[in-house]
């Protein structure tokens, strides 16, 4: 009995002094002993003696998710429900409606249904607000609505949603759904393939193998591969889509970490499917992480021309954590450097502005980087293309239109009043672009710009300095001009405005499916594209 008691003291000890004679608690174990009992105290006298009753597990989440909010924001606490989620978008399985939702504070809505999935089947429709599922209405539940949408194939939900300021209820059969990674791939022209590769799930690679030996089946010998959009995924399946297109043993990303043990180096590790097929990766400001991990290394490798706009500038690498009853967390562990030796972060989180924002590197403090053929490329702001199309870089306003979602309700509006018949020759009109900026005048939309922003800072510091009489005269000039540029801006942007515009209207008569066929006759950076791989002395050159 004594021997067991023993045991049973000197275990639990032995683990206490291995937990914190690790590395990351070696140096600051007082302080972080400290600063965990005075939360265990303040959390306990808050629920013991707060004049209300208080929720310990709300209390709990919000003060979990504010300590995060101070790091990065890929540094994530994944609640049960989030754990599941994740599981879903890397296997690419779902089980639910068959829809892309988006969560709003008392509504969701259907950003797009899947074509031939439960919910097209049951008639919802790209706009359509759904404010109640079974019982419960959405403006009540305090987690992701978008949760109480799923559930086993086979199951029955009764979904109430609002179209055209009339509300309608139906049930819904759940069904599986496979999220491909590859949604489409076609020949543009009788030699060039075209492979839409939009998430890094685990099919990814594979996936993308099999529409690359298809299209050549079919006579590709060039290739078109599109990352636009993509947010990114796993970095196996960066290294292993990479590997398609290089040899075997070949340096495709380091990964580089306080903690030993993450700093590691990842080589191809199969037999490419094509070494010398000429190929162009198309990019955008939202191709990130995974998409910049494989067009950074082709670029560096001078095995791609990369078009389009520079990448979003994530080098952050993140590794799940298990935590207790069934929580866990996503942490940043590294950061990532492609072939040459470049790290693409964007934003600085660890230096932060006055208020709070991350930083942004600036373009003059990038650093140079040399390609195999010793090109220049550059670190500090994502992968900037070989060939950059200014109507794939968004502006301001372009970005502040799109972040209110004004490009989609404008969608939805033409929907319900249009007919659509031809894919392939639909033109958005002069008349229809007059009447999406008279829809944004009736929405209220007025965008601020950061020189706005930062105009109006000075002149209330200069009110409390008692100098605003002095120089009001030239701030209303500066206002004034601002003004002018905003009114201009829409019509300055007009061309962007209009892609983007056809782009969302296309998808609510054809789906994503129709936009891709849409892309290969009509897409600015496709043509671009062509015309590189269709020109083999200036592919050449803009590698060598």
């Amino acid at each position: 009995m004594k021997k067991l008691l023993n045991k049973k003291i000197v275990f639990p000890f032995l683990a206490l002094i291995i937990f914190f004679s690790t590395t990351a608690f070696k140096n600051d174990f007082f302080e972080i002993a400290k600063q965990i009992e005075i939360f265990t105290t303040l959390f306990k006298e808050i629920n013991m003696n707060y004049v209300d009753e208080t929720n310990p597990g709300d209390l709990m989440d919000t003060a979990i998710k504010s300590m995060l909010e101070d790091l990065d924001p890929y540094t994530q606490f994944y609640n049960e429900q989030d754990v599941e989620a994740s599981r879903i978008n890397n296997a690419g399985d779902y089980t639910g409606i068959g829809a892309k939702v988006l969560t709003l504070k008392d509504k969701l809505v259907i950003v797009e249904p899947y074509k031939n999935y439960a919910a097209d089947k049951a008639g919802l429709k790209a706009g359509d607000e759904i404010i109640k599922v079974d019982n419960i209405m959405v403006a009540d539940f305090k987690d992701d609505a978008a949760n109480l949408l799923q559930g086993a194939a086979g199951t029955e939900v009764m979904v109430t949603y609002k179209r055209q300021n009339k509300t309608n209820t139906i049930k819904i059969i759940r069904e599986s759904l496979e999220i491909k990674a590859v949604p489409h791939y076609s020949m543009v022209d009788e030699k060039t393939g075209y492979v839409v590769l939009r998430k890094f799930n685990k099919k990814a690679s594979a996936e993308t193998l099999s529409a690359i030996r298809a299209l050549k089946n079919q006579g590709a010998t060039q290739l078109i591969l599109d990352l636009r959009g993509n947010p990114g995924g796993l970095l196996s399946e960066a290294i292993n889509v990479t590997n398609l297109f290089v040899p075997k043993d070949q340096l495709v990303v380091t990964t580089k970490s306080k903690v030993k043990k993450y700093n590691k180096t990842y080589y191809t590790q199969r037999e490419a499917i094509d070494t010398e097929i000429p190929l162009v990766v198309l990019i955008d400001g939202s191709s990130a992480s995974a998409s910049e991990i494989v067009s950074g290394a082709l670029q560096d490798m001078d095995r791609a021309v990369v078009v389009g706009a520079r990448s979003f500038g994530k080098g952050l690498v993140q590794r799940p954590k298990p935590l207790t009853y069934g929580t866990q967390m996503k942490i940043t562990i590294s950061r990532y450097y492609t072939p040459s030796g470049r790290c693409i972060q964007a934003l600085d989180y660890w230096n932060r502005d006055e208020n709070g924002k991350a930083t942004r590197t600036k373009k003059e403090n990038y650093n140079a980087f040399k390609t195999r053929n010793g090109r220049n490329v550059f670190d500090g702001g994502g992968v900037q293309p070989d060939v950059e199309v200014n109507l794939s870089k968004q502006t301001p306003i372009t970005k502040a239109i799109l972040n209110e979602n004004l490009v989609f309700n404008y969608a939805t509006k033409y929907y319900y009043n249009n007919t659509l018949n031809d894919l392939k020759t639909f033109k958005l009109s002069e008349s229809d672009f007059k009447n999406f900026k008279n829809y944004l005048k009736t929405s209220g939309f007025n965008f601020e710009t950061k020189t706005e922003r930062a105009f109006n800072t000075a002149i209330e510091v200069a009110k409390e300095e008692e100098l605003n009489t002095k120089i009001n005269s030239e701030y209303i000039k500066l206002i004034g001009a601002l003004q002018t540029y905003k009114t201009n801006a829409i019509d300055e942007n007009k061309a962007q405005l209009k892609l983007l515009l056809t782009n969302e209207i296309i998808k609510r008569y054809f789906y994503s499916e129709g936009l891709y066929t849409y892309f290969t006759a009509n897409n600015t950076e496709i043509k671009n594209a062509l015309s590189i791989l269709n020109n083999p002395s200036q592919y050449a050159s803009i590698l060598k």
